[in-house]
């Protein structure tokens, strides 16, 4: 992995500031330690911070054609690029290093805007051609690797987060209500909006093509959809006649997924949590590898939250060397403001923070490199909304579908003001009722608990899941289940499981995940089989890949019941308070922000401490409750302080090292 950033001048070829470019790297600095690297021409500028996993020696940012046309900097990995580096020699390329980078300039030189059907990794990365006076911003499928953009006074300003563009100094850090709203909807950032007006991130599976200007005309940008996830038409799913040929199939699938993500010049570690996902993950790597892998766990050191025994069994049976990283209360409250800057965003899932501490000891034992489990549930319906809706799909029949109309009536029961006009626009814009309706719906409940009425009144009535990317049309053809799955790709794995959880925490400590159920294929072959083979019955979740785990893992780790790793919620803030918790929701605070009404937050924190931090009996309450306590660090780190004693981020703070 690395951090990449640019400026692109769309109104002529003003000279880019090597200050400016190199202070935008610097931000980037934690995602890639290793080296620094730049280019500069009239117009453009592109940085790279580099974090060396393959091709040590040689594999510095820029890197060129031989004719020195085509330049690219780059954040990923390219997993199978021995096999695609022979291809193109073969038709005569000639490469100068050993790096997977390389094979992207090759790779356009061949085959220009095709070369995307050819990407099999996790990347994002900026591709200049010169003779062509275009730059092309790149992001992989499903979006492991982030990239954002903004355009200020006629310059396009890029970089992998947000603090990148900050880092200029030329784009302003403004608050995007609409965009902080998603955290209230989804607890997560899904779309192409982020918590800061005016910078977007591009959108999972797309490109922008940006035409630098010639003449007199200003540059021209257009976004391109290069892929999306899709599945067959209902009744025409993969049915094997005999299972174990798909469980075959899946197995050889899986195995190659993980001997890919094995490669690199570095030592590979795996997380490990008590579930089947991180398990078969490390028993088919260790199996591949021909001996264990060292494998890092979290204890969360709180009753009922702990996964360690169940962990350690798994690591005990496989061999693995084992580490855990043990996070109570006060370890969780403390990593949170670093959190929120690691992720540029307000962040209610607690356990975030254990992860970023996960990483960190991760670095510390010298690895750069780790395997993890994301994917699978979204893949063969793991959580708990996709057994629930299938409850409800039992009173449906054909046309008759009461189900949805049970749906309806719950939500409108619990709605705390909603509109039954604001309940039916939510199921048009999700194309139906999906698996994850009633759990946005409770979600956004923090909506009408907190949000002040300038906050309302701002939004406009406008409703988060208008700005997600649902092709409804296509959706009508599929299987109910595959539907609700669609939804999860586009929702909660871009916007929270690879950016909070993933990305972002473990690049805070200069550490790569990797995602083998994120691999192409095994996301085509989940995609095409029969629903009963993802959900069978109401509780069998994940059935393909429980029958394969069971050749890989103890049967108690491949049949144990999905379990979300999680961190106690409200309590985590209160059981020890830290001064910046009480600062942050005083009543004074509050007031100096534009987002919650003061006096319902208050009662609100009253009430939790008069149970003393007694948290989980209403979850969805809770994760509303924080993400307020979040929405209020994240405006003290980034939008000028004055909520609570903390020290904030500024790009004025930055140090330009020597190395830029």
């Amino acid at each position: 992995m690395c951090g990449i950033a640019g400026i692109v001048d769309l109104e002529g070829s003003r000279d880019v500031d090597a200050l400016v470019l190199a202070r935008m790297a610097e931000a980037l600095v934690h995602r890639g330690p290793d080296e620094f690297g730049y280019f500069r021409a009239e117009g453009i500028g592109l940085a790279s911070r580099r974090l060396s996993i393959v091709g040590l020696a040689d594999g510095r940012q820029p890197i060129w054609n031989e004719s020195q046309t085509v330049g690219v900097v780059f954040n990923g990995e390219l997993f199978d690029h021995p096999e695609q580096r022979r291809e193109l020699e073969a038709r005569g390329h000639v490469f100068s290093t050993s790096c997977d980078t390389e094979i992207l300039v090759h790779l356009w030189e061949e085959h220009g805007l095709e070369m995307f059907e050819r990407l099999r990794g996790q990347f994002a990365f900026a591709l200049f051609d010169r003779r062509r006076s275009e730059l092309i911003l790149a992001r992989d499928r499903v979006g492991i690797c982030p990239l954002h953009w903004a355009i200020e006074d006629g310059r396009l300003y890029f970089a992998s987060e947000i603090k990148g563009v900050l880092a200029s100094g030329q784009v302003p850090a403004r608050a995007d209500l609409r965009g902080l709203d998603h955290i209230f909807t989804f607890f997560a950032m899904p779309s192409r909006r982020t918590a800061f007006e005016g910078i977007s991130s591009l959108a999972p599976g797309t490109y922008l093509r940006i035409e630098l200007p010639s003449g007199s005309g200003a540059g021209r940008i257009r976004e391109h959809r290069y892929w999306d996830l899709d599945f067959p038409d209902r009744g025409e799913e993969y049915r094997p006649q005999r299972p174990e040929t798909l469980l075959d199939e899946y197995d050889s699938t899986f195995r190659r997924a993980v001997e890919l993500r094995l490669r690199a010049d570095v030592p590979v570690a795996s997380y490990l949590s008590g579930g089947v996902d991180s398990g078969v993950v490390l028993g088919v790597a260790s199996r591949v590898r021909g001996t264990p892998l060292a494998s890092f766990t979290v204890q969360i050191a709180s009753r009922g939250f702990d996964e360690t025994p169940r962990a350690q069994a798994a690591a005990r049976a496989i061999g693995s060397r084992n580490t855990v990283v043990r996070c109570d209360a006060p370890r969780l409250t403390a990593a949170y403001p670093r959190l929120i800057q690691a992720a540029d965003c307000p962040v209610v899932d607690t356990s975030c923070a254990a992860l970023i501490d996960l990483a960190g000891e991760v670095r510390r034992q010298g690895f750069k490199v780790a395997l993890t489990g994301e994917g699978s549930d979204e893949a063969l319906a793991g959580y708990a909304w996709f057994k629930f809706h299938k409850l409800l799909e039992r009173f449906d029949h054909g046309a008759f579908r009461p189900g949805s109309g049970l749906s309806y009536a719950l939500r409108r029961l619990f709605s705390l003001g909603h509109g039954s006009q604001e309940l039916r626009e939510t199921d048009r814009l999700l194309g139906g009722v999906r698996a994850q309706t009633e759990f946005y719906f409770a979600v956004s409940l923090a909506r009408r608990r907190f949000y002040s009425d300038a906050m309302r009144e701002a939004l406009g009535g406008h409703l988060a899941y208008e700005d997600l990317d649902l092709d409804r049309a296509r959706m009508r053809r599929w299987h109910p289940l595959n539907q609700s799955l669609y939804v999860g790709y586009k929702t909660m794995l871009p916007g929270m499981l690879l950016s909070h959880k993933g990305d972002r925490v473990a690049l805070a400590n200069s550490i790569e995940t990797r995602y083998p159920f994120l691999d192409e294929d095994v996301i085509a072959l989940c995609a095409r089989v029969d629903p009963s083979w993802k959900l069978r019955g109401v509780f069998g979740d994940k059935y393909l890949l429980r029958r394969v785990a069971e050749r890989y893992v103890p049967l108690e780790t491949a049949r144990r019941p999905k379990g979300m790793f999680r961190a106690p919620l409200v309590s985590t803030f209160f059981a020890e308070r830290a001064p910046y918790v009480d600062q942050l929701l005083s009543d004074e605070s509050l007031r100096r922000t534009p987002y919650f009404d003061p006096r319902k937050v208050a009662a609100k924190r009253d009430e939790y401490l008069s149970r003393s931090g007694a948290s989980g009996r209403r979850p969805m309450a809770e994760m509303g409750f924080v993400a307020v306590l979040a929405t209020q660090l994240w405006h003290h780190l980034y939008l000028g302080g004055g909520l609570c004693e903390l020290p904030t981020w500024s790009p004025e703070a930055l140090p330009v090292s020597a190395s830029a």
